[in-house]
């Protein structure tokens, strides 16, 4: 994929600020123009929570993080840059003055995308020099973690432009989705709006309160759109007969007087009032910046349940993301263990106990522990070159046996880390002994002894390795002969046999 060798973002406030934090993550020097005095606080609280959101989210290997530098003007903020977002507030004319700069600033072959939520993209390419590389990149919040942008080209835009955004958009977890005509607001923003009055209508006319309503939303058809969105859903709703038999059924039922979608609410004094005190009630006693990472935890949580979804391919956003830790697998450089007799037990993983870990106790919650150990066992299968090609050409190791012990808690926040060390193998079988430690202190919090075997999806049953991880393995088997037998290896459940 060709990835975005350095980004600039005009404009950081929460989505140009979200913006900086996708691209920061990724590994991508990034530069900011905001003349906001306020702008690097608001920034760095944006990045802040970015950070704690993505230890949640994968245990895939994050490039090193990229540079994050404020510049003194737009000039210097784009000089050199390979993608800018502007993201300045959605007025015409502000608009249509910055991205100009840009792209008088800019190299020209820079690709400008607009965060903006409606604006035509013809009408803020209008006084550009290159205009043929600007586009609408309408991300939704929080950018950093949601993995969808509206890519939307004006008259002038280019087809190749659109599509140079959309594969470097993968490189970032993103999926650009090519909107094939320009329309106010697009195609997110109009079903939004369209929602959004019917809401208001709702409160407006005491059917329910505010609280009530987003019930509604995330108990049933929320977590429905998470992973099949509109359409789909509806023709599960069909049965065998699917679309047709659904849009037969409930087709009649859009004449039916059900929405006021086209009587427009006036949303008065008396009605802001009203949705304002509800909304008080329901979410007034956590600050923004508290519900915001609750938010960006429950989106960290649905997109990982979603992300072993159908047999393990993954669904939704989910399989966007089992493919950007493939990318990140493959394009990450790992450290490499130096075959020697005089190693040491490899350390393979870091990671930190997130809010999700937490049982009710305020301790990390037994499966987590075993969690960790699966994750470093990855990290190790990834070292020797079994990675998701290797998997997709029908080869594998599988886990057939496993000892857990629990000895020490870990708490929320805790920074830990996992060494192995690889008992007597040959390749088609792997022993592996695992500890689990507390970064701070150095506690031993747990021990995992596990066998895997190699196998053959196609042929269904065992087989050797292929022979490059075998040449990635032997090394390090044979290192780790000269290594004495940890104490508990062997043990069965509390005893040693």
């Amino acid at each position: 994929m060709a990835k975005i060798s350095t980004a600039a973002c005009i404009g950081g406030g929460v989505i140009g600020g979200a913006w900086a934090a996708r691209f920061v993550l990724a590994g991508i020097d990034t530069r900011i123009f905001d003349p906001h005095p306020e702008a690097q606080r608001l920034t760095s609280e944006v990045m802040a929570n970015a950070e704690r959101a993505y230890e949640m989210l994968t245990s895939a290997p994050l490039p090193v993080k990229g540079t994050l530098t404020f510049s003194g003007s737009l000039e210097e903020a784009v000089r050199g840059a390979e993608w800018i977002q502007e993201s300045v507030p959605e007025k015409l004319d502000v608009k249509r003055n910055v991205l100009t700069q840009i792209d008088a600033a800019a190299d020209p072959k820079a690709l400008i995308g607009s965060s903006t939520s409606g604006l035509m993209p013809t009408d803020l390419q209008r006084d550009m020099k290159y205009p043929e590389r600007m586009f609408v990149a309408h991300p939704y919040n929080p950018v950093y973690l949601l993995p969808l942008a509206e890519l939307v080209g004006g008259t002038k835009t280019t087809r190749a432009a659109l599509e140079d955004a959309k594969v470097k958009l993968a490189t970032i977890g993103m999926t650009g989705l090519v909107i094939n005509k320009e329309i106010e607001a697009f195609v997110g923003d109009r079903l939004l709006e369209a929602f959004w009055r019917e809401a208001l209508w709702l409160i407006k006319d005491g059917i329910c309160d505010t609280e009530t309503l987003d019930n509604v939303i995330r108990y049933s058809f929320g977590l429905r759109w998470a992973q099949m969105g509109l359409f789909e859903t509806y023709r599960m709703a069909g049965g065998g007969a699917g679309m047709r038999d659904f849009l037969s059924k409930y087709g009649p039922s859009l004449s039916w007087p059900w929405t006021k979608l086209t009587d427009v609410v006036d949303l008065d004094a008396d009605l802001v009032e009203k949705i304002a005190v509800q909304s008080d009630a329901q979410s007034g006693q956590r600050s923004v910046r508290e519900l915001e990472r609750i938010r960006d935890q429950n989106l960290v949580s649905i997109m990982q349940a979603l992300k072993t979804g159908d047999e393990g391919r993954g669904w939704g956003a989910g399989k966007l993301l089992a493919e950007f830790e493939a990318h990140l697998w493959k394009t990450t450089p790992q450290p490499k263990p130096q075959a020697s007799p005089s190693n040491k037990a490899l350390r393979l993983l870091t990671l930190k106990v997130a809010p999700t870990w937490i049982d009710y106790n305020g301790h990390m919650t037994e499966y987590r522990y075993t969690q960790c150990f699966a994750d470093a066992t990855e990290a190790l299968l990834q070292t020797i070159g079994v990675d998701a090609d290797y998997v997709k050409a029908g080869h594998s190791y599988y886990t057939v046996e496993s000892h857990v012990r629990l000895l020490a808690e870990a708490k929320l926040g805790d920074a830990l880390y996992v060494e192995a060390q690889l008992l007597p193998s040959d390749g088609k079988k792997i022993h592996t002994f695992m500890w689990l430690y507390r970064t701070s202190d150095g506690t031993l919090l747990s021990t995992y002894e596990h066998l895997l075997l190699h196998v053959s999806s196609n042929e269904n049953r065992s087989v050797p390795p292929l022979h490059g991880v075998m040449r990635k393995l032997k090394p390090l088997i044979e290192a780790h002969a000269a290594l004495p037998v940890p104490d508990a290896a062997g043990r069965s459940v509390g005893q040693r046999k």
